[in-house]
């Protein structure tokens, strides 16, 4: 089992990076759904996805699920960026979920594949089996039998987001505290974050035992890097370290 799991979690090659669209900050309508910008200057590493569908509040059509996944494809390999951001280019909404239109109009084949192409896209997807794991099966049922809507104060006390914030006057309150949670990444070492993440989500789908094995397979891919000895120099010599992803 552990020969397998080192194939799963080695590294990914990079790839050339993304030649990214130019989006504008304050979401102007474009040809594109999905548009991407790389930040600058101290926020050099942090990446926005601006979803931008207005007419249809951004839910997941064709068009805009086959153009996120073009992005992610190529972001997901690029090695300067060290975080992404989510942002809704439309006023008072950040994605409206299924565009039911559209998937009226398909087959069930049609739709079988797409949701197919959503689920390996967000690892979310699957309520039945997420919300149970986030909130106990009680309580997941209650939710999903009535279809109750949450506010963000709401899920934020069930747990089911990790921040609510009050809206401000320009109604993007909640993108401002998601840029400032990615400065909070953005200075910790690259490697060692994606491999922190590798070990949760890996681990959470299997047993404590697999799961310890995950994290030491993580933490073995880790010892090698010049991210590590600059970790400890910097703690030695009492200075903020400089990680490079290397």
């Amino acid at each position: 089992m552990l020969r397998a799991l080192t194939s799963v979690l080695r590294l990914p090659r990079p790839w050339k990076p993304l030649r990214t669209r130019g989006c504008a900050s304050d979401g102007a309508a474009g040809d594109w759904e999905i548009q991407v910008r790389s930040l600058t200057g101290p926020e050099q590493g942090i990446t926005e996805i601006l979803m931008n569908r207005p007419r249809a509040r951004n839910a997941l059509g064709n068009v805009f699920v086959s153009e996120l996944l073009e992005a992610l494809a190529q972001l997901r390999e690029d090695r300067q960026v060290r975080v992404l951001l989510f942002r809704s280019g439309v006023k008072g909404v950040f994605c409206a979920g299924a565009d039911l239109k559209e998937r009226e109009q398909m087959s069930e084949a049609e739709v079988e594949f797409f949701v197919q192409r959503l689920r390996g896209m967000m690892n979310e997807i699957g309520g039945t089996q997420r919300l149970p794991r986030c909130l106990g099966v009680a309580l997941a049922k209650e939710l999903i039998f009535t279809g109750r809507r949450l506010n963000g104060a709401q899920a934020q006390v069930l747990g089911l987001v990790n921040h609510a914030v009050a809206q401000n006057e320009e109604g993007n309150a909640a993108y401002h505290r998601a840029l400032a949670l990615a400065q909070e990444i953005l200075p910790q070492a690259p490697i060692a974050v994606r491999l922190g993440k590798v070990a949760i989500d890996r681990g959470m789908e299997v047993d404590i035992a697999s799961g310890m094995a995950i994290e030491g397979i993580c933490y073995a891919q880790n010892i090698p890097t010049q991210d590590r000895l600059e970790g400890m120099a910097a703690f030695r010599e009492k200075r903020p370290p400089k990680f490079v992803g290397k």
